[in-house]
């Protein structure tokens, strides 16, 4: 939200959710295969934005320490967006991804969800039944 002391956000809250099913956006948010930082990357390329205004990975690489508020390093954004990109969670956008793909908007897929590996239930919560 803005008021009149702050600036618009650079990324702007789209209008509508997106169309992304929610068994797999819950699935992939508990994907152990992914960090933590990586699933917050998702979660952020995730929630859609307008046409045309989705950051690029560059953009989002090249935040200052101070916008991005002392969170994690280049280094380690990237090596999430490795890791994602790696499980098929992010793929480049062809229609903006120059030849070494940096500045590359990705488009999110949520499909290797289906194949998440998820924490199995280790002890049996299950209701009880009386007269079992």
């Amino acid at each position: 939200m803005s008021t009149p002391d702050t600036l618009p956000p650079r990324w702007p809250v789209p209008p509508a959710p997106p169309a992304h099913d929610p068994v797999l956006f819950a699935r992939a948010m508990r994907d152990m295969r992914l960090t933590w930082r990586a699933r917050g990357i998702l979660a952020e390329l995730a929630v859609g934005y307008a046409p045309g205004e989705a950051p690029t990975i560059g953009d989002l690489v090249a935040l200052t320490r101070d916008e991005r508020l002392a969170a994690e390093g280049r280094e380690a954004f990237r090596k999430a967006v490795g890791t994602l990109r790696g499980l098929g969670y992010l793929t480049p956008d062809a229609t903006t991804a120059s030849a070494s793909g940096v500045g590359a908007r990705l488009i999110v897929d949520l499909a290797p969800a289906e194949d998440a590996c998820l924490i199995p239930q280790r002890y049996g919560y299950e209701l009880a039944v009386e007269g079992v």
